[in-house]
């Protein structure tokens, strides 16, 4: 820790402190709990040149490269998001009210598929327009290939031209005539493929080897293949997570999870300070399976302890901070999300292990804060769920504007599907209690349509943060951040105006 200001940090509520090098505050003590609007960042001296100069692996043991989470929530979480997420660097938590057999698939499905290029979506010919716009909007980089029952190709589609076809059109009807293709044994690396789509002047193109397509590639994709390394495993394919409840028999969907390939499991419940918590958590500990396990979610330091004390080498902090949460107004329980980071990084690096800060995070600011309050990685929900590559169809408002829907994981909707198995009465017993959000409508940004969007702007405010502080990796960062209180005038002063003078 550096000169200014060694005040020890104490929890308003709670008499542990701590004497590790973590963040401090400027000039002042907390006299009560903080969200992430509460605090803020003031800029160290610093000798970081350059966002580029900066790393943002995480220490977590899960491999990633940049600190990202997607959470395992239905709306927002599934293969194709994971894959996405795992091939630029993070993780995505495939959710638990998959059932085993649709988890297993989706795992094995993401370990398949390429690194350096994209996962093409292929549609029939006699798929039609309207039905290619539920899956992707009209926008360049984007596109469709077109294959046959038997696996012929046949060309594709770029994503610009559904937007002046007929809705009712076959796609086999608007098929280009000779579609520039990109061999894959030409792209020997990340600028190389770049530098081709230069070349050719495509947005888009199909990769294929031996006249199979084994990808697609845009531009922008190839671009950022140079920024990004990949979260891959010793085998060189994508990491996945995923999540299992702690009821039933935990180790047994554990073990079959291990057997398909995943790479860490997250034992997830709303109140993991709990005994079928620490439970689950010891008896999957037991299997001694070699992957990182996470489980929460709790808010404490001695939740912290009992949890990493049954065998849990990560825990997922937040209890109500989510956007879909309606616990604090239902129960009045749990805490703001940055008080509740800081207490638990904190007992968390005692004991060896690390904390994932889940919810509360609203723009590329509160990723940095909640690093800054000791967070090994940022688990995102809502944010990600109104993009391209999340579960469900785009859909369009009144407006024409694109969205889709999200929802809780406690709520009506969430609850049917994660019970559609059991007997009518059993299921309605379940759901006369259900909390939380249902379904809300989470619009795509028209600049930002893609969870790669949404990366690169966080992804940059964070490097830009750590320049601030003058830190070249999360360690550093942890230990140079200096973190202020505003009001909530303070924060509004932050934001950009919405509108010209």
């Amino acid at each position: 820790m550096t000169q200014l200001n060694r005040n020890r940090l104490r929890s308003p509520c709670h008499t542990e402190t701590t004497t590790l090098k973590i963040m401090r505050f400027y000039d002042t003590t907390p006299a009560n709990d903080l969200t992430y609007s509460d605090v803020f960042l003031v800029p160290s001296r610093s000798d970081v040149a350059s966002r580029l100069d900066v790393s943002l692996a995480t220490d977590d043991g899960t491999g990633a490269t940049i600190p990202l989470v997607s959470a395992n929530m239905n709306s927002v979480t599934g293969p194709n998001l994971a894959a996405t997420m795992a091939r630029r660097g993070g993780l995505g938590v495939l959710p638990q009210d998959m059932h085993l057999q649709d988890l297993d698939a989706a795992i094995r499905w993401v370990k398949a598929q390429p690194i350096l290029f994209d996962t093409p979506l292929e549609l029939a010919p006699d798929a039609t327009v309207a039905h290619a716009l539920r899956l992707i909007p009209p926008h360049e980089g984007l596109g469709i290939v077109v294959r046959t029952a038997a696996g012929e190709y046949l060309g594709c589609v770029e994503a610009p031209a559904l937007a002046t076809a007929l809705p009712h059109a076959p796609l086999g009807d608007i098929l280009k005539g000779a579609v520039a293709t990109i061999d894959a044994d030409d792209v020997t690396d990340p600028r190389k493929a770049f530098d081709l789509m230069v070349a050719a002047d495509l947005d888009f193109a199909p990769v294929t080897r031996h006249g199979v397509v084994v990808g697609t590639l845009s531009r922008k994709g190839a671009l950022r293949s140079t920024l990004y390394t990949p979260n891959v495993d010793g085998e060189g394919r994508l990491r996945v997570a995923a999540a299992v409840g702690i009821n039933g028999d935990v180790g047994a969907k554990a073990k079959a999870l291990a057997a398909a390939g995943v790479d860490t499991l997250v034992l997830d419940t709303a109140h993991g300070d709990q005994e079928t918590m620490l439970s689950a958590v010891a008896a999957v500990a037991r299997l001694n399976l070699s992957k990182p396990l996470v489980a929460g979610n709790v808010v404490t330091a001695s939740a912290v302890r009992d949890i990493t004390a049954a065998g849990a080498t990560i825990v997922k902090v937040g209890v109500g901070p989510g956007a879909m949460c309606t616990t604090r107004m239902m129960t009045a329980v749990g805490r703001p999300q940055f008080s509740a980071v800081l207490e638990t990084a904190a007992a968390a690096r005692e004991l060896g292990a690390a904390v994932w800060a889940d919810g509360g995070v609203r723009y590329p600011r509160d990723v940095a804060l909640a690093l800054a309050a000791g967070a090994a990685s940022v688990m995102i929900g809502s944010w990600f769920s109104g993009t391209i590559e999340a579960p469900g169809r785009l859909e369009t408002d009144e407006a024409g504007k694109l969205y889709k829907d999200s929802w809780g994981m406690a709520s009506t909707k969430a609850v049917q599907d994660r019970f559609d198995r059991l007997e009518p009465y059993e299921l309605a017993r379940k759901t006369l209690f259900a909390e939380g959000i249902s379904s809300s409508r989470i619009y795509l940004d028209p600049q930002r349509p893609s969870v790669e969007d949404l990366i690169d702007m966080i992804t940059s405010g964070v490097r830009s943060s750590f320049t601030y502080a003058g830190a070249r990796d999360l360690a550093q960062f942890r230990d140079r951040a200096l973190i202020g209180i505003q009001s909530a005038a303070g924060y509004e002063e932050g934001k950009a105006l919405p509108v010209g003078w």
